[in-house]
């Protein structure tokens, strides 16, 4: 009998074992996959919310895209609006809300919303309910999206981001049906493409050598996961000011204590009473330095954000450290962001709110939350790697009140006494590791003068500068996101308003250095030409190359906004923005950089010709203005580099008995070589043109003539440059100077141009045909024209013209 009950037991244990949890057979009920019930099941959380959304709901089985949605209910739902839940559920259960887009846009209505009365109407406009979006307006939208990225699809071929394609087609039907796009842009890639060749099948080759620095070309090479949307649109994610009352961050002492950051409503109230409920915005650069195509980036997110939603944004300068600021910065800076189109609110200082912050650092040391300290800087990087406290953290309140004084009143000299916020020294995050709020200068401040013998740091200035000018969306770079805990603290201890704040990646170019203290030193040591050397990715720098602002923002625009760090874009993607615009804008004239002289023998001396050249290549014959002349006389100069003593099938140039045609003139035919004192040395070409064009040469070169018989053309200077660095990430070397290319710049001093060039003047950009783009420089005179070249031609460069 026992052995047969011990039987039964174990029998009846492994049924029990065997038989599923009922909560699983009710989540696979309403159509959940059984790995995602699984999961469901495993945490605690989500098994309770989705148990009661399933009871809310009165349902013991549905399909699974109501299914799905309900568990994105349970897992997604806003904590502060439960009374609405029910009538969400409603929604989906009658179809009314059926996609993810429609149930993402109600879900962010009832955050907003909280507790109050919903209204109806406004919540069904917000999440598109009885909006149809027909089939045949999502086949005219992927037309559209597909037209505007065949470039793009042409070159990738299938290995093209679809969920980039989707992406942009919902962004115009956001309530249109997400497999319907998908399908759609699938159907109509094989009607562009064709089948797949072996070459789509194929697994990217991977590269061996490592590298320092992904790149995003390859990463981009690769079929990825979609994007999501605040990759592809930033600005949709951003809350609206109103929205500002949600817990930012989450602040985790090392004692567990817990600080949840966020506004109450009064604050928020009082904030949104002064903006008027606009977004307010800062470009905050330090004026130490010259800005640099990253600096773009954080100016067109700021400026951008403020425009696109009908705010407002200050150009703030962060003028902290007055031994590092320089009038010539601030006016460089403040020039430099209305060129590049951005209009600021307001300018102001850092320095602007000395008062303000000194007082705050009062009311901080009142609180206990703020001590003087007299550790050396070396004691006090040894004390946080040991998480040891400052001997002089815990001196009473007054007397730190009265050491303040003392430094503010300049009785303590520079090195000797710091104030530093009481966060958490046994932190992990070495950002709450108690940061200076004030240090000791005995340095008169640009802009607020001789006033104070203290300034605050950036730690301290930058949260609560933001907080004082209402500032809604603190916009800054990745590694600021580890300081965001610091921020708040602050802003909690002082009971501040608390802006919304959100990182995005660092734009790292390929080839170059963007920080300013490489910067510097090129620019201190000579190694470049001053901050506006064409060959630095400074904005100066870039302008003087002939760049233009609109290329410039282009390029930011198709880079979007990501947060996806350590991603090195390749200078090219740059170059092809350049090229787009100047393509537009640029027009077309002659320049030969290294001339070889052509006799035409069949042309009498003295005669000229002047020819019409079209500056414009799709320029109607009939528009007089789109035309130049250039003189066709029998002298003519062509470039040492198109013309051979042995002609091969490859070379379009000219060769000994070859015929070449001339751009915008007649063919010629190469009759005798005139050496100079030895074969390789040529000094003269002879040859014949044709009047009558019967010949068609396939070569085209351009050239440039005499302008009247002994008249030597128009002499200009030319830069040519390439990449400053050799390798793609110079800034992760140890000795990266040693890096710089030695043939990043060439100075041509006597190149040939048509007579038309003469009148060029600053601002004024060319396409020199077969060179590429040129642009007038600055060291320009009236006796001489000096022109940079700014990109070369695409695809055309070195393949167009003579092999």
């Amino acid at each position: 009998m026992a052995a047969a009950g011990d039987g039964d037991k174990e029998a009846g244990t492994a049924a029990a074992a065997a038989a599923p949890p009922p909560q699983l057979e009710s989540f696979l009920a309403i159509g959940l996959d059984q790995r995602t019930a699984e999961n469901a099941l495993a945490n605690r959380k989500v098994t309770a919310n989705l148990t009661a959304v399933i009871a809310e709901a009165g349902v013991t089985g549905c399909d699974r895209s109501v299914g799905n949605l309900l568990y994105d209910v349970a897992t997604k739902y806003p904590a502060n609006a439960l009374v609405h839940r029910p009538d969400l559920i409603k929604y989906i259960l009658s179809e009314k809300i059926k996609n993810s887009a429609q149930l993402h846009a109600a879900l962010s209505f009832l955050s907003t919303l909280g507790p109050d009365p919903l209204d109806s109407v406004k919540f069904e406009e917000a999440c598109g309910v009885g909006v149809v979006v027909s089939f045949a307006e999502i086949e005219s939208t992927v037309t559209d999206v597909l037209n505007e990225n065949m470039e793009a699809i042409v070159e990738q071929r299938y290995r093209i981001n679809v969920g980039s394609l989707c992406g942009q087609v919902r962004k115009r039907h956001p309530w249109g049906d997400a497999k319907s796009i998908k399908e759609e842009i699938e159907k109509r890639l094989v009607e562009i493409l064709g089948p797949k060749t072996e070459a789509d099948n194929a697994k990217p080759i991977k590269k061996k050598k490592e590298k320092p620095a992904k790149v995003e070309e390859e990463k981009t090479a690769v079929a990825v996961a979609a994007p999501s949307e605040e990759e592809l649109n930033p600005f949709l994610v951003f809350p609206q000011p109103d929205e500002n009352f949600k817990v930012h961050t989450e602040i985790i002492f090392s004692d567990g204590n817990l600080w949840r950051a966020h506004n109450t409503k009064k604050i928020l109230e009082k904030h949104l009473k002064a903006t008027g409920g606009n977004v307010m915005t800062r470009f905050p650069p330090e004026p130490n330095g010259y800005l640099h195509i990253g600096h773009a980036k954080a100016m067109f997110i700021d400026f951008g954000l403020a425009k696109e939603r009908n705010g407002h944004c200050y150009l703030r300068f962060d003028d902290t450290n007055p031994e590092a600021e320089k009038k010539e910065y601030i006016d460089h800076i403040q020039e430099i962001v209305t060129w590049m189109g951005w209009e600021p609110y307001k300018v102001t200082y850092t320095s602007d709110y000395f008062q303000d912050l000194y007082e705050l650092a009062i009311c901080l040391i009142q609180k206990g939350l703020a001590y003087v300290d007299h550790q050396t800087p070396e004691e006090i990087k040894e004390y946080r790697e040991k998480k040891m406290n400052s001997p002089w953290r815990d001196r009473p309140i007054e007397e730190s009140l009265k050491l303040f004084e003392d430094m503010r009143s300049g009785l303590i000299a520079e090195g000797k006494a710091t104030l530093r916020m009481k966060q958490d020294m046994q932190n992990d995050n070495k950002n709450m590791a108690d940061l200076i709020a004030y240090r000791i200068k005995f340095t008169p401040h640009p802009h607020a003068g001789d006033k104070w013998f203290i300034y605050p740091s950036y730690d301290y200035a930058h949260c609560l500068v933001d907080s004082l000018e209402n500032i809604t969306h603190s916009l800054c770079t990745l590694e600021f996101d580890i300081r965001r805990p610091s921020y708040y603290w602050l802003l909690v201890a002082l009971n501040q308003y608390q802006p919304y704040v959100w990182e995005y990646s660092r734009l790292n170019i390929s080839n170059n250095v963007m920080s300013k203290r490489k910067l510097n030193r090129l620019v201190t040591d000579k190694w470049v030409d001053g901050w506006d050397d064409p060959r630095l990715l400074t904005l100066a720098g870039l302008r003087r190359r002939g760049v233009s602002s609109t290329a410039i923002n282009s390029f930011i625009r198709g880079m979007g906004i990501t947060r996806s760090d350590n991603s090195l874009i390749r200078i090219e993607r740059l170059e092809y923005h350049i090229r787009e615009e100047l393509n537009k804008v640029a027009p077309r004239a002659l320049v030969v950089l290294h001339p070889l002289k052509v006799v035409i023998t069949n042309l009498d001396y003295g005669t000229v010709i002047n020819l019409d050249a079209k500056m414009w290549p799709n320029a109607p014959d009939s528009d007089v203005s789109a035309h130049y002349k250039i003189p066709f006389s029998r002298i003519v100069y062509i470039e040492q580099s198109d013309f051979r003593l042995k002609d091969s099938k490859d070379f379009y140039g000219l060769a000994p008995g070859k015929s070449v045609m001339l751009r915008h003139a007649f063919p010629i035919k190469c009759t005798k070589v005139i050496y100079g004192d030895n074969s390789d040395s040529i000094v003269e070409i002879q040859a014949e043109y044709d009047p009558s064009k019967a010949t068609k040469p396939k070569g085209v070169l351009h050239w440039v003539a005499e302008p009247s018989p002994g008249a030597e053309p128009l002499k200009v200077e030319v830069r040519l440059f390439e990449k400053l660095f050799v390798s793609e990430n110079p800034a992760e070397l140890d000795d990266w100077l040693a890096d710089l290319n030695p043939q990043s710049k060439e100075v041509i001093k006597e190149a040939y141009a048509v007579p038309s060039l003469a009148n060029a003047v600053l601002g004024d950009k060319f396409q020199f045909e077969r060179l590429g783009y040129f642009a007038v420089d600055s060291d320009s005179t009236s006796e001489e024209l000096v022109f940079n070249r700014t990109v070369t031609l695409k695809d055309s460069y070195g393949k167009a013209g003579p092999k």
